[in-house]
C-alpha cells in the first residue's frame, strides 16, 4: 500500500512538472480593469463583450425594416459567397467567377489577401487571396477595384454608416448630410431610410456587377431561402438586390470576434491573455491612449480622424481606378463636401489584424507594429494633408521600443479570433468554387 501511495505522490509530482499551474499576475489584471472601467460608458469592463452570433434579438444596431433573423442570416451568408451571382462582368472570363468575399477573406479577418481588392477582372487566389492580380484580357480602367483598402467585414454591428466615408446609411452622422445624398445614383440610396449595412450593401451588388432575380434565384437554388427569408415581401418584389443585400446585412450583424482572448479575459478566463499582452492592453487604455478613438467593443468608432497617412495611389503598388482626383482619397470630405471633413476616415475596428499584412486606408503600412510606430512618432507622411486636418490625438506617444512591443502583441494576438471559418459555408446552392471560381483560382483553392 505504501508503494502504491509513493508512485502516486511521485507520478502527480512528475505531472504537476510537466504543467505547471499558471499563475496569474493579479496586480496587472486589477490595473487592467480599472482602466477599462474608467473608459467604459456604463462604468465596468463589461462593456467591451460582443454578444453571441445566435442572440439575435440582442444584437446592437439593428436596422427596424430590416429585423434579424435566423433565415436571413443564413440566406445572407450563402450569397456573400456566392460566384454565381456575378453575372454582369465585363467579359465572359468573369462570369461567375467572383464573389462578394473575393475581397472579403474570412481567414484575413474579412479582408483582401492583397493590398486592393479587385472582384471583376482578376483572375487567382493563392493561399489566401494574395495571389489574385488582374486578368490580362481587362485594362486597368475596367476593373471593378476598391479605391482604398477594403474594409473587414466583420463586427459590424458597431457600424452605424458604412465605408470610410461614412456614406451610406440614413441616421447616425449622416443625419443632416440629405443635401449630398443626390450627388450620385449610388448615395441616392438613403433617402430609401435604410441604415449603413442595409443601403451599402444593395448598392455593392450593383457596384461589383451581380445579379438577383427571380431567374437568378431560380436557376441557381436560393428561391425557397427568399421566400422563407422574406414572406412579407410581395413575389414581384421578393427576389431581388433590395431583399439580397438586406440579407447579407442581417448576415454581417452576427459575425464578431467573440473568441478572441481579450474577449475571453473580460468574460473571466484570466490567463487569456498573457502578461505581456496585458501589459499592452494597459498601454492602449492608458499612455498611448488608443481608446481614445478606438472606444466600442470592436475599438472602432463613428467618428472621423486625420492621420495624415498615405492615399492608396500613393502607396507605390500598381493601383487601378484611383488617381489623385479620386473623390475617395477625401475620406468624409469626399462626401459631405464640408471643408472640416477633407482628409478625415473613419476610425476602424482593430480586431483580426495580425495577418492582414496591408494597413490605413491607403496600405501604407505593412505590419502592425509600423503602424504602433507611426502612432508613436506622430508625423504625418502624406504632403497633401494639411496640419489643421491633423487630429488632436495624433501626436507623439513617448513609447519606448518595449512598450511598443507590447502593445503590438496585445493587437495581433490579444484581439485575434483564430476561428473565423465558422461563419463561412461549406457549399453555396450553386455548388461552385468560392470564393472565387476562375479556372486559377480552382487550382490554388483545390476546388473543382
Amino acid at each position: 500500500m505504501k508503494k502504491i501511495l509513493l508512485f502516486l505522490f511521485i507520478a502527480g509530482f512528475v505531472s504537476s512538472c510537466d504543467h505547471p499551474p499558471i499563475i496569474i499576475n493579479e496586480e496587472l489584471d486589477n490595473n487592467l480593469t480599472d482602466l477599462i472601467e474608467a473608459h467604459s460608458p456604463t462604468g465596468i469592463k463589461e462593456f467591451f463583450v460582443m454578444p453571441e452570433s445566435f442572440d439575435m434579438h440582442h444584437l446592437p444596431n439593428q436596422d427596424q425594416k430590416n429585423p434579424i433573423n435566423e433565415a436571413k442570416v443564413e440566406l445572407g451568408k450563402l450569397l456573400f459567397f456566392e460566384t454565381g451571382l456575378a453575372l454582369e462582368a465585363k467579359y465572359p472570363a468573369s462570369l461567375q467567377a467572383y464573389s462578394c468575399s473575393s475581397c472579403h477573406i474570412p481567414s484575413l479577418g474579412f479582408t483582401a489577401g492583397r493590398f486592393q481588392g479587385i472582384a471583376d477582372g482578376a483572375v487567382g487566389y493563392g493561399q489566401h487571396g494574395e495571389g489574385r492580380r488582374k486578368n490580362d484580357i481587362y485594362k486597368g480602367s475596367e476593373v471593378d477595384a476598391q479605391g482604398a483598402r477594403p474594409l473587414p467585414t466583420i463586427n459590424l454591428a458597431y457600424v452605424t454608416n458604412a465605408l470610410w466615408a461614412g456614406s451610406f446609411g440614413s441616421k447616425g452622422v449622416n443625419i443632416g448630410t440629405e443635401s449630398v445624398w443626390n450627388q450620385d445614383t449610388l448615395v441616392a440610396i438613403n433617402a430609401k431610410q435604410f441604415e449603413g449595412l442595409e443601403a451599402n450593401n444593395q448598392r455593392a451588388l450593383i457596384v461589383h456587377r451581380q445579379v438577383i432575380d427571380n431567374t437568378v434565384t431560380d436557376r441557381l437554388g436560393y428561391t425557397g431561402l427568399f421566400d422563407a427569408a422574406f414572406p412579407e415581401y410581395a413575389v414581384s418584389k421578393r427576389y431581388s438586390r433590395e431583399t439580397g443585400g438586406l440579407a447579407i446585412a442581417a448576415y454581417f450583424r452576427t459575425i464578431f470576434t467573440n473568441q478572441a482572448p481579450f474577449q475571453n479575459w473580460l468574460k473571466g478566463n484570466g490567463d487569456a491573455l498573457s502578461d505581456n499582452q496585458k501589459k499592452g492592453a494597459i498601454l492602449f487604455f492608458g499612455k498611448a491612449g488608443c481608446v481614445n478613438c478606438h472606444k466600442s467593443p470592436s475599438f472602432n468608432s463613428m467618428e472621423f480622424q486625420a492621420v495624415g497617412v498615405k492615399n492608396l495611389y500613393q502607396s507605390g503598388y500598381e493601383v487601378f481606378r484611383t488617381d489623385e482626383n479620386d473623390l475617395r482619397n477625401f475620406g468624409r470630405g469626399g462626401f459631405t463636401k464640408r471643408a472640416e471633413d477633407m482628409h478625415k476616415f473613419k476610425v476602424p475596428q482593430l480586431y483580426n489584424l495580425k495577418d492582414v499584412g496591408f494597413y490605413f486606408h491607403g496600405a501604407s503600412k505593412s505590419s502592425i507594429r509600423e503602424v504602433v510606430e507611426y502612432f508613436n512618432n506622430a508625423v504625418p507622411e502624406n504632403p497633401i494633408v494639411p496640419k489643421s486636418q491633423i487630429s488632436e490625438f495624433f501626436k507623439p506617444l513617448n513609447l519606448a521600443n518595449q512598450e511598443m512591443d507590447q502593445l503590438a502583441d496585445f493587437i495581433s494576438n490579444g484581439l485575434f479570433d483564430p476561428n473565423l471559418q465558422r461563419y463561412a459555408p461549406i457549399r453555396t446552392m450553386s455548388g461552385f468554387c468560392f470564393p472565387n471560381n476562375d479556372p486559377q483560382s480552382k487550382i490554388d483553392q483545390g476546388c473543382n
